[in-house]
């Protein structure tokens, strides 16, 4: 690896992030508030992957449906948010395009997902998805036999979750975020070319701060969505968590999954699927990607 590349990661190491507040969730309050920055970096691509879908025409094998509330599913609820804020990005955000992993009712792979994200050099990747909560198995006396009770275990729908979640990648699928860095970014950079060596101090500590980087920067998305849908559209939200989530930890770029609403909740299933909710739930997302945008590339000037 070249000594260039190396000077200016160590350069950009010694860049305090001072616009980015310090983050509120546990996983990440050990974290340096300090970055790579590339000098004139400017969002211009930002994927957009609605969640599911159906059968592939003319394949047998397996797809995800995703979840389904008592008169819609996940799959056209993501769909109809995809195309919605695609729009509305390309409108507000001049100079941004916006890439879809799918555009019709077929599912697609989550590796695809990754693939599509990387091959279009993505800045961004949000995967929209609508949330639901399992069964819940109760046990009820139905009889009595001998004088004790005789039990029946049956399994009824939990339609009390509500709100939003925010997902980013987990610590424990780095390697698998490695490789995509690897084989998307390093290898592309023309300063950064040759093949890294794993045992290379120089490879290690600079795939260790794209890591950290992707990280912190996908956890600061996660929070200015959270802030929009719960202070701006007072929803309730179940917070940032991370999930060893593949198409999050393959796309080589900052990433974060949406559950827009638990679609078996009745309240929450309207909303997704009333023009009103989905215009607040792009919305929301348009004025993160902004604040996120402005403060990503305050600092890279």
């Amino acid at each position: 690896m070249k000594n260039k590349a190396l000077k200016r990661l160590i350069y950009g190491l010694s860049v305090l992030l001072t616009t980015l507040p310090v983050f509120s969730f546990a996983i990440c309050s050990s974290e340096k508030q300090d970055t790579v920055t590339n000098n004139g970096y400017k969002i211009k691509t930002i994927i957009v992957d609605p969640g599911h879908g159906g059968r592939p025409s003319g394949t047998t094998g397996n797809y995800s449906h995703g979840a389904s509330g008592s008169f819609s599913s996940e799959r056209n609820v993501t769909l109809a948010l995809a195309f919605k804020l695609q729009k509305a990005i390309e409108k507000e955000l001049a100079g941004v395009k916006v890439v879809l992993t799918r555009s019709s009712d077929d599912d697609v792979a989550w590796q695809k997902r990754a693939d599509i994200a990387n091959a279009n050099k993505g800045d961004l990747f949000i995967s929209l998805h609508c949330n639901s909560l399992p069964g819940r198995r109760i046990r009820e006396v139905v009889g009595h036999k001998h004088h004790k009770p005789i039990y029946r275990t049956t399994e009824v729908a939990d339609r009390s979750g509500k709100g939003v979640l925010l997902l980013v990648y987990g610590f424990h699928r780095s390697k698998e975020e490695e490789k995509a860095i690897k084989d998307n970014l390093i290898e592309d950079d023309t300063e950064m070319n040759t093949n890294p060596d794993p045992n290379d101090p120089e490879s290690i500590i600079l795939m260790n701060e794209y890591k950290r980087k992707y990280r912190k920067q996908s956890i600061h998305l996660a929070e200015l969505l959270n802030t929009e849908f719960t202070e701006t559209d007072g929803r309730h939200s179940d917070g940032i968590r991370e999930q060893g989530i593949l198409v999050l930890c393959h796309s080589a770029m900052p990433a974060v999954l949406v559950e827009t609403g638990y679609i078996n909740n009745p309240d929450d299933e309207a909303y997704l699927n009333s023009e009103a909710g989905q215009d607040e739930i792009v919305a929301s997302i348009v004025r993160a990607i902004t604040n996120y945008k402005a403060g990503i590339e305050q600092v890279s000037q």
